[in-house]
């Protein structure tokens, strides 16, 4: 089983965790404060999110037909039944939540690689299997998988992601219905990904952050570091096969400078890359 500790510079990274009672009333943040401060920050990023994605010139919205003929639609828009079949299909190795999560509509849990990539937390392993940070939707569970076709192709082995299932907060959306994002299990903030070799690409270190500059296609912002060149391909590969909607990279604003957050969306038909 990995065991492997996040790679340089990410031992920061903070999943909202809740304090153990052995660890008494000494513990500097209380459990309900971890909480609500995973809760505020959602928040936050969420707004900034909905209000930026509206109006970036980097939006792509394609004709209906052909929106609707993407990967990125055609697994957003699974029927529950239709998820699990098509993760039987791929013999994506998973495990069923045993109980309903709030805003998820399908929660499973990743058993194992993907194409030869895990993809978890930076929690230890001890953790992963109970927390509720590692839950996702089936339907994200598909489109990691074709992500994983890709890295595979470059070598990686393994993802460490800052969140995947983040519990709905006070939205305007009903908390009960099915979400989207994070509350609905239906993105992941992916922060580093390992290779065969031992090599580490983190966004946070090796993608410098120019906030508004476009990441693919003609005039795209150019990487001199070969790792930051690197994330961005990645990430233009997967635009190119649209299968995800929204890509947001540390381009986007300063909620991302160091993490990719790689999302689908039931009943969406625009895509953004930025």
């Amino acid at each position: 089983m990995l065991q492997t500790p996040p790679p340089p510079g990410m031992g920061w990274i903070v999943h909202p965790r809740e304090t153990s009672p052995k660890e008494g009333n000494s513990s500097a943040i209380s459990r309900a404060g971890l909480r609500a401060s995973a809760i505020l920050a959602g928040l936050l990023i969420t707004a900034s999110v909905r209000v930026v994605q509206a109006e970036n010139p980097y939006l792509v919205i394609p004709p209906a037909h052909e929106a609707e003929a993407t990967f990125a639609y055609r697994t957003a828009n699974l029927s529950d039944e239709q998820a699990i079949a098509e993760l039987a299909r791929r013999q994506i190795p998973y495990r069923k939540e045993a109980v309903p999560v709030a805003g998820v509509r399908s929660p499973i849990r990743l058993a194992g690689p993907l194409h030869g990539v895990f993809i978890h937390s930076s929690l230890p392993e001890a953790e992963r299997a109970t927390t509720p940070y590692e839950i996702l939707d089936a339907r994200l569970a598909i489109a990691l998988d074709e992500l994983c076709k890709i890295l595979a192709l470059h070598d990686i082995t393994e993802v460490i992601h800052f969140t995947l299932y983040r519990p709905p907060g006070t939205t305007l959306e009903d908390p009960s219905l099915a979400q989207n994002r994070h509350p609905g299990g239906m993105a992941i903030d992916l922060g580093a990904m390992k290779k065969r070799d031992g090599e580490w690409l983190s966004v946070g270190h090796h993608w410098a952050a120019a906030i508004g500059s476009k990441t693919c296609g003609v005039d795209a912002r150019k990487l001199e570091p070969r790792r930051g060149r690197e994330l961005i391909s990645i990430v233009c590969e997967l635009a190119d096969q649209r299968i995800f909607h929204y890509m947001l990279s540390p381009h986007f604003d300063r909620h991302h400078h160091d993490h990719l957050h790689l999302e689908i969306r039931a009943g969406a038909r625009s895509f953004l890359v930025n």
